[in-house]
């Protein structure tokens, strides 16, 4: 069974991480498929919009380590770092439903989405330079922006998980919504934006992201620095130190 599911609805391509025994971790695999359901269905017009989701306990933990570890070259090839740069580049609006754990890319890639949408049980976390490592998917760029660099400074520098209502004050996330009734929310969200017409849609997208080859050059920077503290004896201690528990 596929790890990643994929169902196109009126005009919304859905996509869920479908992982649950690790917790929806993210391994090369799924970052392939990832990046393939997002480039078909920025290719099929009858696709207008994004949603993306886990179950209704975890979002997703993170990568999965071991994987990540086995496949630690960061080239242009590597999916996960495709993965990143096609969520960079996407024209069609992306909505996400987040419930439980959002570790790490689970929240790094919200700072992509256009709708976030939460229910009281999320959890999120930066957890890089707790493993020895710096941020991924512009966030060192993104997270400042966002919610200022005081702030920024202590979600990545100290790597503590926050709740969702911290998430919805710092407007990482649009609206907190009952666990009951937060995939059909996003998912009417996500149709209302299906229903737009679609080049005025993009093409506004696109205005409010000025920013983009910024943040580009700013993701080649993270990736090259997160290369060579892959390779550090600080981060082989501390990954030898978290698949040992």
């Amino acid at each position: 069974m596929s790890h990643i599911q994929v169902q196109d609805d009126q005009g919304v391509r859905i996509i869920s991480f479908n992982r649950p025994d690790k917790r929806n971790a993210l391994d090369l695999d799924m970052y392939k498929q990832l990046t393939e359901y997002l480039i078909a269905g920025e290719a099929d017009n009858d696709i207008r919009a994004f949603m993306i989701h886990g179950q209704q306990n975890c979002f997703t933990s993170g990568n999965d380590v071991a994987d990540f570890l086995k496949n630690s070259d960061l080239g242009p090839n590597h999916p996960a770092v495709r993965f990143l740069f096609c969520l960079l580049e996407l024209k069609k609006p992306l909505v996400a439903a987040v419930s439980g754990a959002a570790v790490g890319i689970g929240t790094t890639l919200l700072l992509h989405c256009d709708l976030v949408y939460a229910d009281e049980t999320a959890q999120f976390q930066l957890p890089f330079v707790n493993l020895a490592l710096v941020p991924e998917a512009g966030a060192s760029l993104l997270l400042p922006e966002l919610v200022g660099y005081q702030k920024a400074a202590e979600l990545l520098l100290l790597g503590e998980s926050f709740d969702a209502n911290t998430a919805h004050e710092l407007r990482l996330v649009n609206a907190l919504v009952a666990p009951d009734a937060l995939l059909a929310h996003a998912l009417d969200k996500a149709k209302r934006l299906a229903a737009q017409p679609p080049q005025a849609l993009q093409a506004t997208r696109q205005l409010m992201r000025p920013h983009k080859h910024r943040v580009q050059h700013q993701m080649h920077q993270e990736l090259e620095e997160f290369g060579i503290r892959l390779g550090s004896d600080e981060a082989k201690a501390r990954f030898q130190a978290f698949l040992s528990k």
